[in-house]
């Protein structure tokens, strides 16, 4: 029989909630065929136990998972668009470089295009781009050739899942949640790091977001409610793993939750309204489990 525990009372299972109802520090903890939910600020251990109970945790905690790709699904910020960026300007023969350090600076900006946009804006100009609409065929050309070149860096093999990716994604999978792919970069792109690192097979399940689909990108939170709105999703019931400052604004903006794996640019970021901040998804063995309680605590 299901039961909660509560001094020398019990409460039903439907009452759970209702004793939670402020708690700010929870965790449930799963065994073989109970799970053991406790509040350390009022001393409460809830019990669970039965068949149902599984099955009443997972419809209680995480709903979908959405990864965003840059920096997240791989590092590929540094010793890819950027790399392909530059390519893309010596094929185009201008005199352009992106340093380490600039392109760090510029991923403050959401998107490629409005990247250079930006760049050019406070940098100037090359010769002979003028006018705004010379601009701006520029930068769409360049933009093609640079995720034509990075494309050709994912294929050649020179980029790799980040540590625990794979796993959760495998996790999520088995249990039947959702997962999306929320991203600023061209969808072609971000479909091609998805198809060629996770595999055909997983790439199937996994549905993108990615490029101009929305008007405005991160750190508004756009993509994020369109993959709500397309997947019919409880944003309340959704986490989001991000790895910057604009991501995480835009998923929260969107109402949902948001971990944090820092990347290369991004660890000195300010990232005091994520739920959770880990260097990498295996540095504390993220699992569904720990994201089902991201949510619960809720």
């Amino acid at each position: 029989m299901a039961f909660i525990s509560e001094g020398s009372g019990f409460l039903r299972t439907g009452e759970v909630r209702s004793l939670f109802c402020g708690r700010s520090t929870r965790s449930w903890i799963p065994a073989r065929s109970f799970a053991l939910w406790r509040t350390p600020d009022c001393g409460n251990d809830v019990c669970l136990e039965g068949s149902g109970t599984r099955q009443m945790i997972m419809s209680m905690g995480l709903g979908a998972l959405i990864f965003d790709c840059d920096g997240v699904l791989a590092d590929t910020e540094r010793d890819g668009h950027r790399v392909a960026f530059n390519l893309a300007f010596q094929e185009q023969g201008i005199e352009e470089e992106w340093s380490v350090e600039r392109y760090g600076k510029l991923l403050e900006i959401g998107g490629g295009k409005e990247r250079m946009t930006g760049h050019w804006n406070e940098v100037g100009w090359p010769e002979g781009y003028d006018s705004v609409e010379k601009q701006q065929e520029l930068v769409k050309l360049l933009h093609k050739k640079k995720t034509d070149l990075f494309m050709g860096l994912v294929e050649g093999g020179q980029m790799s899942l980040r540590p625990g990716v794979l796993r959760l994604v495998d996790e999520a999978i088995e249990r039947g949640i959702p997962i999306a792919v929320c991203s600023t970069s061209n969808e072609k792109a971000v479909t091609a790091i998805v198809r060629v690192l996770m595999g055909s097979e997983r790439a199937n399940r996994i549905r993108i977001f990615a490029g101009d689909v929305v008007a405005k990108k991160k750190p508004a939170p756009d993509i994020y409610n369109l993959a709500k709105e397309t997947l019919d999703l409880d944003p309340t019931r959704v986490v989001v793993v991000e790895d910057s400052h604009i991501g995480l604004t835009a998923a929260k903006a969107a109402g949902m939750h948001c971990i944090v794996t820092t990347s290369t640019y991004t660890s000195q970021e300010d990232f005091t309204k994520a739920d959770a901040i880990y260097p990498d998804l295996d540095s504390s063995n993220v699992s569904l489990s720990q994201l089902d309680n991201v949510i619960l605590k809720h």
